[in-house]
């Protein structure tokens, strides 16, 4: 069974930067698409990344390109989210998403870790 396990979110002012993980285990962690979504309570979960099994592709919601960068290491089973500039309307429970796919609805994942709360003020 897959198991996805977040860390690193926190309370960052305006502007300030975090970095997010993601350790995965129970499953081929190079063979997955992996991504990560946020939610802020009253609103469906967002997509905000995902990166391809090798790295080699890479795709981000408009809201976060350019401030954001998704990477992974499949040597150590990990994804990682930079987050730069933040903004406090980044703040939200982000979650890491294993086998991301996009289908019309938009991009969904088949596995979900717990989720970790990223505060940012203003």
């Amino acid at each position: 069974q897959v198991q996805l396990v977040e860390s690193g979110g926190g309370l960052v002012q305006a502007g300030g930067s975090l970095r997010l993980s993601c350790t995965t285990s129970g499953g081929d962690f190079s063979r997955y698409d992996m991504g990560w979504f946020r939610q802020v309570p009253g609103k469906e979960r967002e997509f905000v990344a995902r990166i391809s099994g090798s790295g080699a592709e890479k795709d981000y919601a408009v809201s976060v390109r350019g401030r954001f960068t998704i990477s992974r290491d499949n040597a150590k089973n990990t994804v990682s989210l930079q987050m730069n500039n933040l903004k406090s309307e980044d703040t939200a429970v982000y979650y890491c998403a294993g086998a991301v796919v996009r289908t019309g609805a938009g991009w969904i994942g088949l596995y979900w870790g717990q989720g970790t709360q990223v505060t940012v003020s203003a």
